[in-house]
């Protein structure tokens, strides 16, 4: 892999800035955040005045933990104008959610805030080791969802070439990075190995191809993920970190030098974690859920938004900004199988471990009398024969009860048995809902 640490003289001076100069201009912006919540959105003025609260008691940024949570629910109930805390003339462009499990979450912009976007967009794409001139194939969904257009006008904001091909049409996909030979691919991880795939089948070498830079998101991924990904491509596989109710993609990215975690733009976003059950904010270090404060947003200002992330805020290292864990995990996708919390990342991180699987698998929830089992489906490696992957799956089995303490069931089937996914990939298959 070709070393693409961007040079010092290339990062923005708050990338290079001080701690104390750092917290000095987040709560400044902080003030004028919950400010300019109170002064504009119902919702926000309601919310402070129950918990007797006024934006000019946030004196210090430890004062933010007497101010209200911002859940979903809030955002559902004032659908689809009732968060935004400027005239609607003013909005420069609209996305959503999808609305699969309720009504869509509703996200506006002014001008500014698409600059802002793009600027955040381009400084995750260098920190990732996007250059300036580099051809970036854009594989994220096009539409409400925020991934394509925000990587796209980081891209442009960035100098480089964009290739706008969203998802699906993977064999097209293949042509595109073929022949168009771009050096950066955005997309979500799950998607990208049902590329890698398509290539196998071709006969295109993965490792051979003209891309350097892999920038991941949308979904928890994890670093064993990461090692079949460079691993397959032979080229910088890096995370990237947003949602939609905050700005979209670029809330944090990782830098290729380090790979250690997404670094927090905090100058533009202040960060806490929780407790996810008594909602007691927790100290720098120790797990819990994620959560976010917007300090420049103006369409859309969004104070304490329960991301549903679980993580774990460490020190700087590439840059001064704090860095978050890599999300492995969320509230919202934890299973309790008998009394056991289990992750999806928890079993992929096991079947990587297990040479002749693949990584496509989907974990299948049930209900038998009053007992709750799990079954994770997993294809086999191509080339690897049946019985031996009857072993795979016992040896799994045993891996899971070993290192979760959950007994699951596993079923391997033949390569391709897995729906592939054109962006977020469905993980978790629930029968139990249906009963």
């Amino acid at each position: 892999m070709q070393d693409r640490t961007p040079r010092p003289e290339e990062l923005e001076p708050i990338e290079r800035a001080g701690v104390d100069e750092l917290r000095a201009l987040q709560l400044d912006r902080l003030r004028w955040s919950l400010r300019h919540a109170y002064d504009n959105v119902p919702h926000y003025r309601r919310a402070f005045e129950t918990l007797g609260v006024h934006p000019d008691d946030c004196r210090d940024l430890a004062d933010l933990a007497r101010f209200p949570l911002t859940g979903k629910a809030e955002l559902r109930e004032n659908y689809p104008f009732g968060m935004f805390a400027v005239p609607r003339e003013r909005i420069a462009r609209l996305h959503a959610s999808s609305g699969t499990t309720g009504r869509p979450t509703v996200v506006g912009y002014t001008r500014q805030d698409l600059d802002t976007w793009a600027r955040l967009m381009a400084r995750s794409i260098r920190a990732s080791g996007g250059r300036p001139g580099d051809r970036v194939h854009v594989a994220y969904g096009y539409g409400l969802f925020t991934g394509g257009l925000g990587a796209h006008y980081g891209a442009e904001e960035l100098g480089c070439t964009v290739i706008p091909v969203s998802g699906g049409m993977t064999e097209r996909q293949v042509m595109l990075i073929r022949d168009l030979a771009p050096e950066v691919i955005m997309v979500t991880p799950s998607y990208l190995l049902a590329i890698v795939d398509e290539m196998e089948r071709q006969g295109i070498d993965p490792r051979a191809t003209s891309l350097q830079v892999g920038i991941f998101g949308a979904e928890p991924w994890t670093e064993d993920m990461r090692h079949e990904m460079e691993r397959r491509l032979d080229m910088h596989a890096v995370d990237i970190y947003g949602l939609s109710e905050l700005m979209g993609p670029g809330v944090a990215n990782e830098c290729v030098e380090t790979k250690d975690g997404p670094h927090l733009w905090e100058d533009h976003f202040y960060p806490e974690i929780i407790d996810p059950v008594t909602g007691a904010v927790l100290p720098d270090g120790e797990r819990g859920e994620l959560v976010l404060t917007s300090l420049t947003r103006e369409a859309m200002p969004v104070v304490r938004y329960r991301t549903r992330d679980l993580t774990r805020l460490l020190p700087g290292t590439a840059r001064p900004m704090r860095r978050i864990e890599k999300i492995t995990g969320r509230t919202d996708d934890m299973m309790i199988v008998r009394g056991v919390n289990v992750f999806p990342t928890q079993i992929e991180e096991l079947i990587l471990r297990t040479p002749q699987l693949s990584p496509h698998f989907q974990c299948v929830l049930d209900r038998q009398g009053r007992l709750d089992t799990l079954t994770v489906r997993v294809e086999r490696r191509p080339g690897v024969t049946p019985e031996s992957a009857e072993r795979a799956g016992a040896a799994l089995v045993e891996l899971v009860r070993n290192t979760i303490g959950v007994s699951v069931a596993v079923q391997v089937i033949a390569p391709d048995g897995v729906e592939r996914s054109m962006g977020k990939m469905r993980r978790i298959v629930d029968h139990r809902r249906a009963g």
